[in-house]
């Protein structure tokens, strides 16, 4: 089977880059299909994630990003111009290619790829909430983008709340959850260190501002323990300056390729975010003998944290409450250890041999139709 991805590059350490490379190289790699990337924007800049040497890699060279060099009038014209051309460059190599999925997380694609695509199955990946807090103006561009995608052939989701969102625009809605790079050693955390993690893009959705907010509470009661701030992004420098200036035993850190040791060197997870799809990180941390505490953000950390068990869900910006969590699992390493050991059983279900069939059962059912 071939099987098609589009996306607009694979250059920057973020969840859906991570989670497009492991399925792509599962693909090739585990179930023999013939996988290719195609990219608008790769340029010359290097994934920091491995693809496997049978996936084929296609950059159409567009680079949509160098329309911001201009004032507002030319950047508009740039970006028609662009796109009529990557357009042309895709119907071009879907024609060589021939593929029998094409999958897109792009949603400004869609519109085009249901006239360029074919008889070929179309298939959206969702890695947004069918909407998600963000200004009118990209509201109202969601909604858009969202009507397109009901009319491709099925649409994915994270989980199952999003799922009964979808299902507005889409009669052909199904649910899979991401497939994780789960920590596969012997090796856990003994939950003894007195640090707590977030590891995540430094960019407004992850509201890291309030996440140091109620470190600041939490501070002043175990002023031994440190927050460990992993990631990258625009907001990055932003946030260890100010981490720096409060002086509260913040420690801010660009993202590691070895993030499965610093996992195994923490005590806690945790994770604020105002939405969040799926959220990556949460299982990885959990198989790891992490238990988390995070906010209530659709719709991904309900799926996947049970309350009391693996960790604690915190109404959306409770500050008071998810500092309370906090101090309480940091006063208590029994706790932590138990909820550590809950934590990597259940992150199981989100293993590569749990997750992948699902998506090859979708493929085979969807060309089967077309």
């Amino acid at each position: 089977m071939k099987i098609v991805y589009l996306y607009k590059s694979l250059a920057v350490w973020g969840g859906v880059e991570r989670i497009l490379v492991d399925k792509m190289n599962f693909l090739a790699h585990e179930y023999g299909e013939d996988v290719y990337i195609i990219t608008s924007d790769q340029g010359s800049h290097k994934s920091p994630y491995t693809l496997d040497e049978r996936v084929h890699v296609i950059d159409l060279d567009i680079r949509f990003h160098t329309r911001f060099r201009h004032n507002l009038l030319r950047r508009l014209f740039e970006y028609r111009r662009m796109s009529r051309l990557y357009h042309t460059r895709l119907r071009k190599q879907l024609m060589l290619i021939r593929p029998d999925i094409v999958i897109t997380t792009t949603f400004q694609d869609i519109k085009p790829l249901l006239k360029i695509k074919g008889n070929r199955p179309l298939v959206v990946e969702s890695h947004l909430n069918f909407l998600h807090p963000d200004s009118l103006l990209h509201r109202i561009q969601l909604r858009i983008n969202n009507y397109w995608a009901g009319r491709a052939e099925a649409i994915v989701t994270l989980t199952n709340g999003d799922a009964e969102d979808w299902k507005r625009v889409s009669s052909h809605v199904h649910v899979i959850p991401n497939m994780v790079h789960l920590n596969d050693t012997n090796l856990y955390s003994d939950c003894t260190a007195k640090r707590v993690l977030f590891v995540g893009r430094f960019e407004e959705q992850k509201n890291i501002g309030e996440l140091i907010n109620i470190w600041q509470l939490v501070h002043s009661k175990h002023p031994d323990w440190r927050l460990d701030l992993y990631g990258d992004g625009a907001l990055w420098e932003k946030y260890k300056q100010e981490a720096d200036a409060l002086n509260i035993n913040i420690e801010v850190h660009k993202p590691s390729s070895q993030i499965m040791d610093v996992y195994r060197r923490s005590s806690i997870f945790v994770i604020a975010s105002l939405y969040e799809p799926f959220g990556l990180v949460i299982p990885e941390a959990m198989s790891c003998g992490l238990p988390i505490v995070s906010y209530d953000s659709p719709y991904g950390p309900a799926n996947i944290v049970s309350e009391g068990k693996d960790g604690f869900i915190v109404p959306l910006h409770d500050q008071q409450t998810f500092a309370d969590r906090l101090c309480q699992l940091m006063g208590d390493e029994e706790l932590r250890k138990e909820m550590g050991r809950h934590a990597i059983a259940s992150s199981q279900r989100f293993s590569a041999d749990k997750i992948m069939p699902m998506w090859k059962e979708l493929f085979e059912k969807l060309t089967s139709l077309s």
